[in-house]
């Protein structure tokens, strides 16, 4: 029996709720082998992000050679890339390795506020890794960042997904959480069609959805599922993992992910 395998390359959050953990506690719940390439090391919780230390290049590409040379991987989810010399890194080994599906979440700013991705990496991000992207995932302000401008209603949501996409993606989809309203509005956008999934807004401050959405639709890819079909089970899949979401902080909660 084949074993559908995902790889996820991001940072390690040391609070479990987000990161590398989320991921693979993702790929687990859906049946999906999960291996991993961590590229940065946070000292997190669920209050705040204290600490990044960026993992060395070297060490990043041997990781992701140790992979390829023996296991393999049927999808590749990517999170936190800090610096615009990892993310040089990760699209030579994509390219070494001609990965064809590549799910992104631009991850850029935490929960808590703090900062993950350099300023000037982000121009790399657009020009290096959106054009390898089978789907990309922001939210509202991590659209705002890549398609510079301001998003304030579903309208300007779609006027940001199609100049995402024009960087070059196959398809995008823009998380609604941050745009007031009863119902969260995703928006799923392939170049000729946009999709609105909607979801009951939940009164939660949650910690790691991002990263569970975009592994979640790593997962279902690497099951065989078409995009579209991946991205909404990977919606489902999330609000029902915050619906169950437990306090083990603070703070922010952590999705259970069963």
């Amino acid at each position: 029996m084949k074993i559908p395998k995902a790889l996820t390359i991001a940072g390690s959050d040391s609070g479990g709720g987000a990161g590398i953990q989320a991921d693979l506690k993702t790929f687990a719940a859906l049946g999906v082998h999960g291996s991993s390439v961590i590229t940065a090391i946070t000292a997190q919780n669920t209050k705040e992000v204290r600490a990044v230390h960026n993992v060395p290049l070297e060490i990043i590409t041997a990781q992701i050679d140790a992979i390829f040379s023996d296991i393999g991987a049927d999808v590749v989810k990517i999170g936190m890339l800090s610096n615009a010399e990892i993310i040089k890194t990760v699209v030579a080994s994509l390219k070494k390795y001609k990965i064809k599906k590549i799910v992104l979440d631009p991850v850029m700013i935490a929960e808590s506020g703090a900062r993950l991705i350099e300023i000037d990496a982000v121009d790399s991000l657009i020009k290096q890794l959106i054009p390898l992207s089978t789907i990309v995932t922001p939210n509202i302000h991590e659209a705002e960042i890549l398609a510079g401008v301001s998003i304030s209603s579903i309208d300007d949501v779609k006027k940001a997904a199609k100049i995402i996409h024009g960087f070059g993606c196959s398809a995008i989809l823009i998380k609604g959480g941050h745009l007031p309203g009863k119902e969260i509005q995703d928006l799923l956008y392939d170049g000729k069609k946009f999709i609105i999934l909607l979801n009951k807004r939940l009164p939660k401050r949650a910690h790691g959805t991002g990263c569970t959405l975009s592994s979640a639709i790593a997962a279902y890819l690497a099951k065989g599922q078409s995009l579209e079909e991946s991205v909404k089970q990977a919606t489902t899949y999330v609000h029902h993992a915050l619906s169950e979401g437990y306090q083990i902080g603070s703070k922010n909660i952590v999705l259970k992910h069963i």
